[in-house]
């Protein structure tokens, strides 16, 4: 059906990325890829954008998402692919999950205004230098910039290791659906779920307990947080559970001269990928 590979996790302006989806479908179109996939956080308000780009510049678009849970504490990434992006049911979902989000991001300025770090809303919004689109939310990234920007930290991986990754200084979590949940919205929605970069959680026998437990019909393997030995234990994960194996760069975009987390088509898989997923839909 297609030649090529796919980047099958890549962010946009829609949610925490800097680029907007057309200039993520051009950075896909130099890299050579033949398919990107739109995964923004609790929102699919890009993918329409990407779409049209996508017939401009010859590059197949897969409509996705990226939902945000929470399992035993720890925030766990279930993306979706091939959702009717048009789900009215679906939509209001994602509406909620961003008023979680929104919610989430008071509380982590008023965690920073305890430690003596004064960043408000209104300073994280005119660091952004834009208005926000339709169906966006702040993510912490953009936080990460304000606190850059204000003398707070050096950079925004300084800027998570003291104030904002899990653990760290002025980290929340308010109460999320769980995996399970995010992967049944998915295919009532008529997509296909799909478990985010595993090795980010850093525990494996919660990973392999969400896989046995829910829908999920594939793995992110290759991701590019993830070292090669990451990659040869999950690949073992994904074909013990025949799962379909993806992957992706989880593209968010140059801050501070730096790219997170890797460039478009930094990681990518097989173009078929996209024929296992589309056999899995229920659309």
């Amino acid at each position: 059906m297609y030649t090529g590979y796919a980047d099958m996790h890549t962010h946009t302006q829609a949610s925490d990325g800097m680029n907007t989806p057309t200039e993520n479908v051009q950075l896909a179109a130099a890299a050579g890829l033949s398919a990107l996939a739109i995964t923004d956080h609790d929102t699919v308000a890009g993918v329409a954008e990407a779409l049209a780009a996508g017939e401009q510049y010859g590059v197949t678009i897969i409509p996705g998402v990226e939902v945000s849970t929470m399992e035993e504490d720890k925030d766990i990434h279930i993306l979706g692919y091939y959702m009717n992006i048009e789900d009215p049911v679906f939509l209001e979902r994602l509406a909620g999950l961003r008023q979680i989000r929104d919610t989430r991001n008071e509380m982590i300025l008023a965690k920073l205004r305890e430690l003596g770090v004064e960043i408000t809303m209104e300073d994280v919004l005119k660091q952004l230098g834009r208005e926000l689109m339709p169906d966006e939310s702040i993510g912490r990234p953009h936080m990460a910039d304000t606190l850059v920007a204000k003398g707070y930290a050096e950079d925004m991986r300084d800027a998570f290791k003291k104030y904002l990754a899990q653990d760290a200084a002025a980290y929340v979590s308010p109460p999320r659906i769980r995996p399970h949940e995010a992967a049944q919205w998915i295919i009532e929605a008529g997509g296909v779920p799909v478990m985010a970069h595993p090795g980010i959680y850093g525990d494996d026998d919660l990973v392999a307990r969400i896989l046995d437990q829910s829908e999920l019909a594939g793995l992110e393997v290759y991701h590019s947080d993830h070292s090669p030995e990451d990659e040869q234990r999950y690949l073992q994960f994904a074909s013990q559970r025949r799962l379909i194996i993806t992957g992706g760069s989880d593209y968010h975009g140059a801050r501070q001269g730096k790219v997170f987390h890797g460039p478009i088509g930094g990681k990518r898989v097989p173009i078929s990928v996209l024929t296992q997923l589309l056999e899995r839909t229920s659309g």
